[in-house]
């Protein structure tokens, strides 16, 4: 399998991933949309619409085209930051430090001039695409215009021209979906997958299996999903290597021609401890009242309840007991334990 990867350049821990049009709209639209980043390595600077149930959503891309699936692994290292620190028990920010030569390493490129040249270009994407959806609720509609960052801020050694540091800010809807769990690991291979589709797949993949045995689709409902432009036949062409192959991280493909189906069967290599206490603490946090973050700023006065909750689930998950049906009681003694402990935050 390894020899249809990309070389190992660097060593790498985990890393998250979070699908931005399952996070603006949970409804069924989530489950027919193309991809938000581009599979192509040209500029593709033509709009998308996509429509269900009277929701909608457009993407408009700016002079330099949308964000590429390469360009996405920027907002997947600015979120396994998030999710880093937010386990260490840091409040979520915005605004994510990142060292370029740090995020080159981590996902698996080359740490030379023409790779902090892309870095700025994927920036340049990524930041000047916007999206623009409608929210319908007691017969109104509010029309609201996004984008995956709010800004970034570069600093460049002048005299050697080395990019010294990133600072991203990201936008209320990605750091949203850090908040309420919305994010999936990914195989440390992912990275080494060499083309977009591959990457793609994988990660259709991921989201449809999880930790269960297998999920099917056929072929034209996963090249609808995958967002090729391409026609069916093409698809067909380039799903063929990666079918035979064998080398997709984490699931085998078996093709049934006969029906036209793909199956995806899970090679049982993701950590499944991890995941169950993640799902764990994601069921924690859907239970408990908002009552309890009431009590819980009684309890802990001037900390943010919302971080408090999040480290509190995340917690519960680790040590694996099973999830309290009702766990507010013990949300309030984790916040009285946690001020005890830490005091008023500065």
């Amino acid at each position: 399998m390894s020899e249809h990867l990309k070389p190992i350049k660097h060593p790498q821990g985990d890393l998250f991933v979070c699908d931005i049009t399952d996070v603006i709209l949970k409804d069924d639209l989530a489950s027919m949309e193309h991809p938000f980043y581009s599979l192509s390595k040209k500029p593709d600077r033509d709009p998308r619409r996509y429509e269900w149930k009277g929701q909608w959503i457009e993407f408009r891309p700016s002079i330099k085209g949308m964000p590429t699936i390469y360009d996405k692994d920027l907002i997947i290292y600015a979120i396994s930051q998030l999710i880093a620190g937010m386990k260490e028990g840091r409040a979520i920010s915005k605004r994510v430090l990142i060292d370029p030569y740090a995020f080159l390493v981590f996902t698996q490129r080359g740490v030379g001039g023409r790779d902090y040249d892309a870095l700025c270009d994927s920036l340049d994407r990524i930041d000047g695409t916007r999206f623009r959806t409608n929210i319908l609720f007691e017969g109104t509609r509010t029309d609201e215009w996004m984008g995956l960052i709010d800004g970034a801020k570069m600093k460049t050694d002048d005299r050697t021209g080395k990019v010294k540091s990133l600072e991203l800010k990201l936008s209320d809807m990605v750091v949203s979906s850090v908040e309420e769990m919305n994010v999936l690991t990914l195989h440390r291979d992912y990275f080494r997958l060499s083309r977009p589709i591959e990457r793609r797949i994988y990660e259709i993949a991921r989201k449809a299996v999880g930790q269960d045995e297998s999920w099917a689709f056929l072929m034209t409902t996963l090249h609808h999903k995958s967002g090729s432009k391409g026609t069916l036949r093409e698809f067909r062409r380039q799903m063929k290597p990666i079918i035979e192959g064998d080398y997709l991280p984490d699931y085998m493909i078996v093709y049934d021609e006969t029906a036209d189906l793909v199956t995806f069967i899970n090679r049982n290599t993701m950590p499944r401890n991890r995941d169950k206490a993640e799902a764990d603490a994601r069921a924690i946090l859907q239970r408990l009242s908002p009552d309890s973050f009431d009590a819980a700023r009684d309890a802990a006065p001037g900390w943010d309840v919302h971080h408090l909750a999040d480290t509190f689930a995340a917690w519960w998950g680790r040590i694996g007991k099973p999830v309290p049906r009702n766990p507010d009681a013990l949300f309030l003694k984790f916040c009285t334990t946690w001020q005890s402990r830490n005091g008023n935050p500065s």
